[in-house]
């Protein structure tokens, strides 16, 4: 029978603190659970803002909101936005059928993730329809915006990708 003789080469009989391998090996699992701790430290620090404690009732309160929408359809409302970053300027112009409209109204710009940044600017068209308000510079979002006038009679609602749409037209919808 032949003896089976194990060698000892290349270990040099150290502890195996020592290596490297085993800390290279460790450093994978380590940083997942420094990411992970992160982002739970984000998620506790920004709650979403998305979320409405009581979103049963805003559910039910939108069809009561449709009666504005509607009116706004029968007037044959649309709105015309344009904005101009250089001079930090919204321009627009509030028609009906393509007649202009004059009076006071509140236009309101939604940001779609933080209620913080959102803007309710008041605009009084001219004669001809037209108005320009000066407005901070937009932040890169998709906008909600609604627009009504001071009785809150009507509504006129949309979305502005600013910056990709440079300009935005929002026309009352028929209702069924």
């Amino acid at each position: 029978m032949e003896s089976i003789v194990y060698s000892q080469a290349g270990v040099t009989g150290k502890p195996w603190y020592r290596h490297r391998w085993p800390w290279l090996l460790m450093l994978g699992p380590l940083a997942v659970l420094i990411a992970g701790a992160y982002t739970g430290w984000l998620a506790y620090r920004q709650p979403d803002a998305l979320v409405a404690s009581d979103y049963y009732k805003q559910g039910k309160a939108i069809n009561q909101d449709l009666s504005r929408e509607r009116a706004a359809a029968s007037l044959g409302l649309s709105l015309k936005l344009h904005y101009d970053p250089a001079q930090g300027v919204l321009h627009g112009q509030l028609l009906s059928y393509g007649q202009p409209i004059a009076g006071a109204a509140r236009l309101r710009l939604i940001h779609p993730t933080k209620p913080e940044r959102d803007l309710a600017l008041d605009v009084r068209p001219e004669q001809n329809g037209e108005f320009s308000v000066p407005l901070p510079e937009l932040e890169r979002a998709r906008w909600q915006l609604q627009m009504e006038n001071e009785h809150r009679n009507w509504r006129l609602s949309g979305n502005w990708a600013w910056p990709k749409e440079q300009a935005i037209v929002i026309a009352s919808q028929p209702m069924l």
